[in-house]
């Protein structure tokens, strides 16, 4: 089972006074409900220098007993008034302003409680002393926090890195404490699909615990596991094995069984990846009897490997099984008990659909999306994997011929993209490419054209210019400017794509004599007169091999939402 990405609040240590700073993120999720803004009033008695920290200990006891966050936030907003009034723009307001950030998120309020952060960081950057820099490193950690809850990693990322640089400079580069911000930014970037960035700062962390911690301690062992998943991310299968064997070995020394079995589950995993199926049924299968005997039958953990069996016996060919591990898994979802987090069920969903797309039964699929898109569509932070549901589902109305539904699907998945500052990722680019596909169905060629363009400037810059996502909107961008009767444009860029495939593929590969085909006709069409009825057009000229979405084999990574 894939480690996930925990709050930060769980290892920071707090900054001067500001021990509840952190406490929101282990509250439980606020009800739905629109909260009205709380009304402060001036008062004179703001100015008695003893107001502000009672107060600020009256927001905390507020949120401690589980009372209205409303009043918490009365409590607070009305501290950092008094605050700024006797002891002026310090680490009291600072720290105070945590506090009012943390009531924010848990309304809801997330840019407010950016808002509230920002200034705290400010207002701590002209001070000195290692009190107030573990004050802003806080500030910045607990900003990176509200960013990934609003879905912008890259600006999360940029804030960790931030509040690490602060804390390496008063702890020293090798305290512990700095440890777990390096593993916290190692799983920020895994969520960020930076496998690199990841590795680098998991290889950090291991080092300083391995100067810390004795051999085989759990520490080390977490830290594996989370190495582990950034190689099987990059496809180095062999390196995630060993890893997971030493973690295992830590595990097991230290009689952590139901550890044991999850990174049993992982093994089977990179087994499956390796086709070395029968060691991973046996790896499935110790895990499973180990869930069965500890958690019960109806536990999350057990559906997920119903699942990973359900997936390895499809892709040896035996449906039946892989339909009836399917099954076992939807009941227990459909059943959930306690404990079992909506998200969990999703993630559940998602990973079954992708079975049921394979075994060639889309409708089922969808509505297991669908089920799967309703479950997080009110959860923070969920708007990356929710896109990626959306663009998926999106894929699977093309293919059923539901090209009304697929337009609406990617509409949606490329404006949470775009507002969760995802638009300059490769995904973005793919995503916009199918959008213009789906644009084509419709008729609306210029609206496609205008996706294809945005997509192959993405796909340029991220994949580089031979990536065969790349050459591929370059063709279907081709096709759609002829379709708008740009001809000479569209010839240029059947010249171009030739040109890349020769230097890349050479001329005798089939690909290269497709598109010489493609530009031949292309020419020949240019010079006579054309009675172009638009569909025609693109379907001898279209990129086949755009249509469907790519995969990477049946790979799930679902902390991180992203189907590709």
């Amino acid at each position: 089972m894939a480690p996930q990405m925990q709050p930060f609040g769980a290892f920071l240590r707090a900054p001067p006074q500001a021990d509840a700073a952190a406490d929101h993120r282990n509250q439980p999720p606020p009800p739905k409900k629109t909260i009205k803004k709380t009304l402060i009033v001036e008062d004179s008695s703001l100015d008695n220098p003893d107001l502000g920290p009672f107060l600020l200990k009256m927001a905390r006891e507020t949120i401690a007993s589980g009372e209205s966050p409303v009043k918490a936030l009365d409590f607070a907003i009305r501290a950092s008034k008094s605050f700024e009034r006797c002891a002026g723009l310090g680490l009291e307001l600072a720290t105070c302003l945590h506090v009012v950030a943390a009531i924010y998120s848990s309304l809801g309020r997330l840019d407010e409680a950016v808002e509230a952060l920002e200034r705290s960081i400010m207002l701590l950057e002209v001070e000195n002393g290692s009190g107030h820099a573990m004050a802003q490193f806080s500030g910045y950690m607990q900003l990176g926090d509200t960013y990934s809850m609003i879905g912008q990693l890259d600006r999360a990322i940029s804030c960790y890195e931030s509040g690490l640089k602060i804390q390496m400079d008063v702890l020293g580069e090798s305290d512990p404490k700095v440890a777990e911000t390096c593993r916290y930014l190692a799983e920020a970037h895994v969520q960020a699909m930076q496998f690199d960035q990841a590795e680098n700062f998991c290889k950090k962390t291991l080092e300083i615990h391995r100067e810390h911690c004795s051999p085989a301690s759990l520490t080390e062992a977490a830290d594996r596991r989370l190495m582990a998943l950034i190689c099987e991310a990059k496809g180095d299968y062999e390196p995630a094995l060993e890893h997971l064997v030493l973690a295992s070995m830590s595990m097991i020394a230290n009689a952590q069984d139901n550890e044991v079995a999850a990174i049993d589950v992982s093994i089977g995993d990179i087994y499956l990846s390796l086709c070395r199926f029968d060691e991973a049924v046996f790896a499935y299968q110790k895990a499973l009897t180990v869930f069965k005997s500890t958690k019960g039958e109806s536990h999350s953990c057990v559906a997920l490997v119903y699942i990973r069996l359900a997936d390895l016996y499809y892709r040896t060919g035996k449906l039946r099984e892989s339909k009836s591990y399917c099954g076992n898994a939807l009941r227990i979802y459909s059943k959930p008990v306690a404990g079992i987090t909506a998200g969990e069920i999703a993630s559940g969903l998602t990973e079954i659909s992708a079975i049921y797309e394979a075994l060639n039964e889309p409708e089922e699929a969808l509505k297991l999306l669908q089920k799967a898109v309703k479950l997080l569509e009110d959860i923070p932070g969920q708007y990356r994997t929710v896109a990626g549901i959306e663009a998926q589902m999106g894929v699977m109305f093309y293919m059923v011929g539901k090209y009304v539904d697929a337009w609406k699907s990617f509409e949606n998945a490329i404006t949470k993209l775009r507002a969760s500052g995802e638009k300059k990722s490769a995904f973005f680019g793919v995503v916009l490419n199918q959008m213009g596909l789906a644009c084509v169905q419709l008729y609306k060629i210029g609206d496609a054209a205008k996706h294809f363009e945005e997509a192959r400037e993405i796909l340029e810059r991220v994949c580089g210019t031979y990536h065969s996502d790349t050459l591929g909107v370059y063709s279907n961008l081709a096709a759609t400017y002829d379709a708008l009767g740009r001809v000479e444009d569209a010839i240029e860029i059947l010249e171009y794509i030739l040109k890349m495939r020769e230097e890349k593929l050479g001329t005798a590969n089939p690909d290269v004599d497709e598109e010489k085909k493609r530009l031949f006709e292309l020419l020949k069409e240019a010079g006579r007169v054309r009675n172009r009825k638009g569909k025609k057009s693109l379907e001898n000229l279209i990129d086949s091999n755009a249509f469907k979405m790519k995969k990477e084999g049946k790979k799930r990574w679902t902390a991180f939402g992203l189907r590709t």
